[in-house]
């Protein structure tokens, strides 16, 4: 007697006192994917997250979903005909006379005959097997429990598009993810930029004072949105959420805080932010070069200007 199978199905639905966005980072964390593949589940229509389950691993199975807030739940599978590759003595009494002069090969084992249904060689109904090869091609993604026992392996059901190997650069926006060094090079062209911007406010204030302090103002705002955005991006890079970019403005963690998105690397494969970002390119490590020179120059100018200032008054001049 065939064993009774089961299979987990998922509309929406869940526990009390769960959020949504918590259910989604659970589910993510449990099949180990990015958040924004589980997106699909949540569409209003029932999913079947796995099938082809015994009891006992419908249940584990279970178990995990509800541990994680989402109120899936189990039903029996229908059973189906299965497709069997060897002709039943009805068909071969029906057929046994039916045969014509085209010659045909096997598609199993490539036997060359007249066409006919059952292949003289390897014994298979034709129709049947290409049938059943159609079937497999077509339900490629689906798993059985056969080969993942695992009650928290991936769902069967396809939850998200395959994610590229790099992600798409986003300078204006705070979407996407940038590493250490293209977060050196974005903000050495954005204090170029700044400064260029500031000295034309400068010369329209020497014109109109009015005109000249709403300028600053605009160039000010502008330059605060920029470095908003790629701050953003760069703690997308760890996995973290781009709201902590408010720690800058806390007393304490706001002098190291910049420190940790400048020197902390970013995840190498995919988060929930997305794919890593490409790889630096020649004019990026060049950029981040002079940014470097650019602090190393000041630090040393602070520590040496001062002892010339004390030698020149020490000398008399």
């Amino acid at each position: 007697m065939q064993e009774a199978h089961f299979r987990i199905v998922f509309d929406g639905e869940l526990l009390p006192g769960m959020s949504l966005e918590t259910v989604k980072v659970n589910l993510a964390s449990l099949f180990k994917t990015d958040a924004s593949k589980i997106e699909r589940l949540f569409g209003g229509q029932a999913a079947i997250i796995k099938s082809k389950l015994s009891s006992d691993e419908a249940d584990r199975y279970l178990g995990a979903l509800h541990r994680a807030g989402a109120k899936a739940y189990k039903e029996p599978e229908r059973p189906s005909m299965p497709l069997s590759l060897v002709r039943t003595e009805e068909e071969r009494a029906a057929q046994s006379a039916i045969s014509t002069a085209t010659s045909m090969s096997c598609p199993k084992c490539g036997h060359l005959q007249n066409e006919f249904v059952e292949c003289q060689a390897c014994g298979i109904i034709i129709e049947k097997y290409l049938a059943r090869q159609a079937l497999v091609s077509s339900d490629s993604t689906t798993k059985t429990s056969a080969t993942t026992t695992s009650p928290y392996a991936p769902p069967s059901a396809e939850v998200g598009e395959t994610m590229p190997p790099h992600g798409e650069l986003r300078p204006l926006s705070v979407t996407g993810r940038i590493g250490r060094l293209r977060y050196l090079a974005w903000s050495l062209v954005i204090m170029a930029a700044a400064m260029g911007l500031f000295g034309v406010a400068a010369i329209v204030m020497a014109i109109s004072s009015t005109a000249g302090l709403i300028c600053m103002g605009l160039v000010g705002v502008g330059l605060l949105v920029v470095n908003v955005q790629i701050g953003v991006q760069r703690l997308h890079d760890f996995g973290w959420s781009g709201w902590l970019i408010l720690l800058n403005l806390v007393p304490a963690a706001g002098s190291l805080f910049p420190l940790v998105m400048l020197l902390m690397p970013g995840n190498r494969q995919v988060n929930r932010y997305g794919s890593p970002p490409p790889p630096n390119s020649r004019s990026v490590k060049i950029l981040a070069a002079l940014w470097l020179l650019v602090i190393f120059g000041g630090l040393l100018a602070a520590l040496t200007v001062p002892a010339l200032v004390d030698l020149r008054q020490g000398a008399g001049f």
